[in-house]
C-alpha cells in the first residue's frame, strides 16, 4: 500500500454515511487519493455525477484548493439531504438534487469526476463541452485489460475505447489496485 492508512476526516465521515444508508457502491480508497491528488492540481470549479453517500465528494473535497469549489449531483432526495448534512458549514460544496446532465448549469468544469454509469457511457460528447480546456475528466471503476481494442467480459469495451480513442482529449488509463483502473482524459 502506497497510501497512508489514515484516511482524511471528511472521507471518513462520508464512509460512514456510505455505512449507515447500506450504500455499497462508493468510491474506492485507491481511486479516491488519485481524486485527492488531481483535485490538488485544479483551480476553479470541480463537478461530480452521482454523489450517493458523498465518498466521491468527500475525497475532491480532501484534495481541493482553497480557491476551488465542487458541485455534485444526486437523483435519491434522501441521499442528499444526508451528503448536504455532511458538508454542513462548507460553502466551497454544493450538493444538488438533479440528474448528472443538470451538471452543465455549472460549467466549464476543471475537473469532471463522472461517477455514474450512466455519465461514463454517454461517452466524451457532451463532457467536452463541460469541461475547460486542460481540464480533466475522470472516470472509474474499470477492470485492468492489456489488450487492444480493450476488453471487458469477452466484448469489446465500447466505453473505454471511446474514450482512448477521442480526440478531443489525452486520455491515459491508470491502474489503482490490481483489480480496478481509472481512466483520466485531459480535454486538448
Amino acid at each position: 500500500m502506497s497510501a497512508p492508512p489514515q484516511l482524511p476526516g471528511v472521507v471518513t465521515r462520508a464512509h460512514a454515511l456510505s455505512r449507515r444508508r447500506g450504500f455499497v457502491s462508493s468510491c474506492r480508497n485507491e481511486t479516491g487519493w488519485l481524486l485527492a491528488t488531481l483535485a490538488a492540481t485544479r483551480t476553479g470549479t470541480l463537478a461530480e455525477s452521482g454523489t450517493g453517500c458523498g465518498v466521491g465528494s468527500a475525497w475532491l473535497r480532501s484534495g481541493m484548493r482553497d480557491e476551488a469549489r465542487l458541485v455534485t449531483a444526486e437523483h435519491d432526495a434522501g441521499l442528499v439531504e444526508a451528503v448536504r448534512e455532511m458538508f454542513a458549514g462548507d460553502d466551497a460544496v454544493s450538493v444538488f438534487e438533479a440528474d448528472w446532465k443538470e451538471l452543465a448549469q455549472e460549467a466549464p468544469f476543471s475537473l469532471l469526476f463522472l461517477d455514474v454509469r450512466e455519465a461514463k457511457r454517454a461517452g466524451p460528447d457532451l463532457a467536452a463541452t463541460l469541461v475547460e480546456p486542460g481540464g480533466l475528466v475522470v472516470l472509474d471503476d474499470f477492470t485492468p485489460c492489456a489488450t487492444w481494442p480493450p476488453m471487458y467480459q469477452g466484448r469489446v469495451d465500447v466505453t473505454r475505447q471511446q474514450w482512448l480513442t477521442d480526440p478531443r482529449f489525452t486520455t491515459v488509463e491508470v491502474m489503482v489496485a490490481v483489480d480496478a483502473s481509472v481512466l483520466i482524459a485531459t480535454r486538448r
